[in-house]
């Protein structure tokens, strides 16, 4: 592999709280180790449209503690395309660039994956994300700070669920994962969460009305998956005022304030160690993996893993939030 000189770092996909971190720390880990550093704004939206800028340790300086991301991201179509991808190719040599750093979810790996390949291109990826579901990592950065904030916003609706006396559906982020709702479930107390890894196997919603779960309550509180196969909070809304109308049903949707905010210490510092983790692959001749966490410990995963594979729920957590919600 040819010496790497200069490294390129993007952020793709929805943002997450802690990406700041994570620049701030590939950032200066290459000054460190020698190596220059350009920050391609918008993804790869900005790879094709040029829009790179060398970077220096002050261009990180105080943005640790600040959510979203200062280098923007965007969606972009012609990154699917050969052409695209060719044009962003391009812009990288000439900007004499010879490695990449991704930081983003599954979608960003994905087309990382199919660049690096296509051109034969060092990239490491970071897993920004804060659905925690990529395979071989046991957290993503923007995961705790998103279930902080869940945490909070169940605790101020409880407030309202109490003093009506009402069901509330509360609908949290996760497409195609459960670990917000099912963990957001437990830090909230909250007496269920329905999730997609086990919509296929029961009907969640008529198990929680046949298990009588509100028979010591004159309040509950359930929170969903925004997944399709759940059925959304508001879907689940309008099966209960068919199915159980019985039932006040309110439902809170909480959309992108889960993206929002300060990060927590936890996503600071997981996205430092990331961070710095990324540099030191690169200088290791690694190419085509994610830096993941495992048992507080650093772990190379190569993409085709991160992408492919699901990462699975821990049925343990299933089984004590059915206890405690008793």
């Amino acid at each position: 592999m040819a010496e790497i000189k200069c490294v390129g770092i993007l952020t793709s996909g929805g943002d997450a709280p802690g990406m700041n971190a994570a620049i701030r720390a590939v950032t200066r880990s290459a000054i460190y180790g020698g190596l220059k550093v350009k920050g391609i704004y918008r993804g790869y939206r900005g790879l094709i449209t040029d829009e790179i800028q060398e970077f220096h340790t002050q261009n990180v300086s105080n943005i640790i503690q600040a959510g979203g991301t200062i280098l923007k991201t965007a969606r972009c179509k012609e990154f699917t395309t050969p052409e695209g991808r060719q044009l962003a190719y391009d812009n990288l040599k000439r900007h004499e660039i010879d490695a990449l750093v991704v930081i983003g979810g599954d979608g960003s790996l994905t087309g990382a994956r199919i660049f690096a390949n296509e051109f034969n291109f060092p990239i490491i990826g970071l897993p920004g994300t804060i659905d925690n579901d990529l395979y071989g990592t046991d957290s993503t950065i923007g995961y705790d700070t998103a279930l902080n904030t869940i945490m909070e916003c169940v605790d101020k609706i409880r407030d309202t669920a109490t003093s009506h006396e009402r069901l509330f559906f509360i609908e949290v982020m996760g497409r195609d994962a459960g670990f917000l709702a099912l963990n957001g479930a437990i830090a909230s107390g909250a007496e269920a969460a329905i999730i997609p890894e086990i919509s296929t196997e029961v009907d969640q919603l008529a198990e929680l009305i046949q298990n009588g779960f509100r028979k010591s309550k004159n309040s509950s509180i359930v929170l969903v998956a925004e997944s399709p196969v759940t059925g959304g909070a508001m879907g689940l809304a309008e099966r209960v005022k068919n199915e159980y109308p019985g039932y006040d049903v309110r439902v809170s949707i909480l959309g992108h304030l889960q993206r929002g905010g300060s990060p927590t210490a936890c996503d600071r510092i997981l996205a430092s160690r990331m961070g710095a983790a990324a540099i030191d692959a690169l200088l290791e001749e690694q190419r085509n993996v994610m830096i993941g966490i495992r048992n507080d410990e650093i772990v190379y995963v190569p993409f085709s893993k991160a992408i492919k594979n699901d990462k699975p729920i821990n049925r343990e957590l299933l089984d004590t939030l059915r206890r405690l919600s008793i």
